[in-house]
């Protein structure tokens, strides 16, 4: 069985475009099927797909001429002279295929849809001769309200945090905390949220991220000292929610703080981690202010690090929030503090597994200083005090 995305209704209005169509994204996060899905809707029998992970379907592209390839073509049943849809998964397998993509983009009436790995690679993949060809769009791991349509759970999804704030409902969320519990304990990678025993889902588990360490890490990153590479991961997954302190880092792993800034780069390239910068008016002091790290998924946490029930709840709330727009934390030398702010959105979030109203006041006056005029507490627990959204209505 099949089930939506949310990513689903921002990409549909760009399947008819004349432009490249790219997802990208780690390992195993359902990119596959939503190229698969695309392609199963579309009324039309001038179709093709590759899967480059098969090198026959890799060979198809392996021309000294480009046209010679529309030759190929012929061989899956498609017509020439009318559109022809291709869909290439995983490209990063053959990366040379991007110039006769460009090619064939330039002289033909093809419309391409291609998945990818990451997008640390695609941005090599694709180069500047493809500006204005492409339209790239990012898939991660579940969202909880993802979650709970995998789930078969209906639930009503508000739009704004506002209406989430005061629609809020006490037997809705006895009815679907428990579905949150799950998330928590064990993520929003699809596959692992299909099965059914835990064991089954710490074993996936195990393979995602086996899957990562080769094929992403060892192959595709080339880096020296991967033991100091993987101490860094973990080290990581026990300062979630913290900010990074370089030197430490540095200081644990034995490697350089050049070295630590290109494995950073490398992870949030691949989509393993998310670093988020500090906010302020200034958009120098955010480039050099330090930042907070979170993980791609609280099933990969719980499963390789042991951290606190308060830092994988704000894992998972970061992790669902990000889908709204950008997000800086705000820290006062003081010691006051904002765990996320929306800047494009005009709101700010504290997030406690309980919550009282006199943080929520604390908050709001921080947030009144920033200028920003929406705050909430987002909390494990629910709360029928205006100002708290229960996390179940993320």
């Amino acid at each position: 069985m099949y089930f939506k995305r949310q990513i689903e209704q921002i990409i549909t209005p760009y399947i008819s475009a004349k432009e490249i169509l790219v997802v990208t994204g780690m390992r195993r996060v359902g990119k596959t099927a939503l190229l698969r899905n695309i392609y199963d809707k579309l009324k039309t029998t001038n179709k093709i797909f590759f899967d480059f992970e098969n090198t026959l379907d890799q060979n198809v592209f392996n021309e000294l001429d480009n046209n010679n390839i529309i030759a190929n073509f012929l061989a899956y049943g498609v017509q020439p002279k009318k559109k022809i849809y291709v869909f290439i998964d995983e490209i990063q397998m053959r990366p040379e295929t991007v110039s006769s993509i460009k090619y064939l983009y330039d002289h033909y009436n093809i419309k391409f849809f291609i998945t990818g790995s990451s997008s640390y690679y695609l941005k090599n993949l694709f180069p500047e001769s493809l500006a204005g060809r492409k339209i790239i769009f990012e898939m991660f791991p579940l969202t909880f309200p993802e979650f709970l349509v995998f789930k078969q759970v209906k639930k009503t999804q508000y739009k704004t945090f506002a209406e989430r704030n005061s629609k809020k409902n006490k037997i809705q969320y006895e009815k679907t905390k428990k579905y949150f519990d799950e998330y928590l304990n064990f993520g929003g990678f699809p596959q692992v949220v299909l099965s059914d025993s835990e064991d089954l889902k710490k074993q996936q588990l195990n393979d995602i991220f086996r899957s990562y360490y080769e094929k992403d890490i060892q192959i595709l990153g080339d880096f020296r000292n991967l033991t100091a590479f993987r101490d860094l991961m973990f080290l990581l997954m026990q300062r979630i929610g913290s900010t990074l302190d370089i030197t430490k880092l540095s200081s644990e792993t034995g490697v350089s703080r050049d070295t630590i800034y290109s494995y950073l780069a490398f992870l949030q390239g691949t989509y393993f981690i998310s670093l988020i910068s500090p906010f302020t008016n200034n958009p120098d002091r955010e480039v050099s202010g330090r930042k907070k790290v979170y993980i791609c998924d609280t099933g990969i946490i719980n499963h390789f690090a042991k951290v606190g029930e308060g830092n994988l709840f704000e894992n998972s709330v970061y992790n669902n929030l990000k889908h709204h727009g950008k997000i800086n934390y705000y820290q006062r030398r003081s010691g006051g503090e904002i765990d996320f702010v929306m800047p494009e959105l005009n709101t700010s979030f504290e997030v406690k597994l309980t919550g009282t109203d006199r943080e929520l006041n604390k908050a709001k006056n921080i947030s009144n200083s920033l200028k920003i005029t929406e705050c909430y507490i987002i909390s494990r627990k629910f709360h029928q005090t205006d100002g708290f959204i229960p996390v179940t209505e993320l």
